[in-house]
């Protein structure tokens, strides 16, 4: 279901001229892409070449977006990390296939819980590092913002700030970088005339607690995530150089290694450029090396 959102996502954003599926169901991956390339004919839509294919396929390939593995399913434990053992085991599968044709592409890793496929993905194959990006806390990030933006009643896209660390239960917001048009958070009632300040655990809680309400209600997600990984996939297209709270195995930033999990990163034609070391109080330092820490006993519990 997340495949074929972000087939839809990224046919929508009129950026790509070929787009390959590769499903383990190949009449599945054929269905999608024929049903996809239907929508081409329409005015605004550009002329993508759509097809079901292979890792042979990767050979040439610029970017190459990972979904394969389970999710959460409704009445599950509302914890990603469960899916460790299994979703790694996946991601060396399919890591082993994608190494034979190419190092060279970018890979966005989607399959939870992302910071530990990602870290497996980079550091067991030896990828290069800034070419291996899990979506991170970048749908988290979205849908704090769209929960503070609904709060003040103004666009999302007015309201700055970052969910950083794991995409999970170690998230956490560095409240200090949250501003709407530069009015701080602490600050928000006052200029948008809000009954009362904003409740910052409520938002939080009510961040990390979406995509399992969403889970509950529908059966999966699919709509916002496929949205993040067309942002981070135009990014890279377009070179944007922009900077997006995204999921990488760290190598020193933040006095952080061994493991990946998601800062601020400048996003640009080569994959993540540089992770910038924004300004965290001593508090939210000590929750990122727990998330961190917490992360790493995942990653031994993987076998990793």
């Amino acid at each position: 279901m997340v495949g074929a959102a972000v087939l839809g996502a990224l046919l929508g954003d009129n950026l790509l001229s070929e787009i390959v599926l590769i499903d383990q169901n190949r009449d599945r991956a054929a269905g999608e892409a024929l049903d996809a390339s239907h929508t081409t004919a329409f005015a605004y839509s550009a002329r993508a070449q759509v097809r079901a294919g292979d890792y042979a396929d990767c050979a040439d390939a610029g970017i190459v977006v990972m979904t394969a593995g389970p999710s959460i399913k409704p009445g599950e434990t509302p914890d990603r990390l469960k899916l460790a053992g299994q979703n790694t085991q996946i991601t060396r599968e399919v890591m082993g296939q994608i190494t034979r044709y190419t190092r060279e592409a970018i890979l966005i890793a989607v399959t939870n819980p992302v910071d530990i496929v990602t870290y497996c993905a980079q550091a067991e194959f030896d990828y290069p590092r800034e070419r291996v990006i899990g979506t991170g806390t970048l749908l988290d990030t979205a849908r704090l913002r769209q929960m503070i933006a609904a709060s003040c009643h103004v666009d999302g896209k007015n309201v700055h700030g970052y969910v950083l660390g794991e995409h999970g239960g170690g998230a956490f917001v560095p409240w200090g970088l949250v501003d709407v048009a530069g009015v701080p958070v602490d600050k928000l009632h006052t200029a948008f005339d809000l009954p009362a300040p904003l409740n910052r655990e409520d938002l939080l809680e009510k961040t990390k607690a979406a995509g399992f309400e969403i889970i509950t209600r529908k059966g999966y997600t699919s709509a916002g995530i496929a949205a993040s990984v067309a942002r981070v996939v135009k990014g890279i297209l377009l070179d944007e150089r922009c900077i997006l709270p995204l999921s990488t195995a760290q190598n020193g930033a933040c006095g952080l290694s061994g493991v990946a999990l998601s800062l601020p990163s400048i996003l640009g034609k080569n994959g993540v450029e540089q992770v910038i070391e924004v300004p965290l109080q001593p508090g939210e330092r000590d929750q990122l090396q727990q998330c961190a820490a917490h992360l790493k006993a995942t990653l031994g519990q993987a076998g990793l």
